[in-house]
């Protein structure tokens, strides 16, 4: 995607501003959710994929690697879960037997503690 669009720049095939890029995402959004009201597996997928490229085409507006962005939220999201894992764990419970609001206020709890840390 990252290759497709520096491509299509060099023509001028781009957008100047990157709230220009996040509206196309807004738009891309809701048509994934007019998608789901449809209920078409393939148009979903479709409309994912659309997503995920304008997603990408911000990130080269803003400066941000797509792929290292993507790596960095992957690591924050496996610290953050492990949180809940081992929160649990020590309280005797598995995942399991958490409902999604109790993970959930751990996983505030976590994203509190990265905050301070920093």
């Amino acid at each position: 995607a990252l290759a497709l669009q520096r491509k299509a720049s060099t023509v001028g095939f781009d957008w100047n501003d990157p709230r220009a890029v996040l509206q196309k995402i807004r738009e891309e959004a809701d048509e994934i959710e007019a998608a789901l009201d449809q209920g078409s597996a393939e148009e979903l997928a479709a409309e994912t994929g659309d997503l995920l490229f304008a997603l990408v085409n911000l990130a080269r507006h803003v400066g941000a690697d797509p792929e290292n962005a993507l790596r960095g939220t992957n690591a924050k999201f496996e610290r953050r879960f492990g949180y809940i894992e081992r929160t649990l764990e020590q309280q005797g419970r598995s995942l399991e037997g958490a409902s999604l609001a109790e993970m959930d206020a751990l996983w505030n709890e976590a994203k509190a503690r990265e905050r301070e840390s920093r």
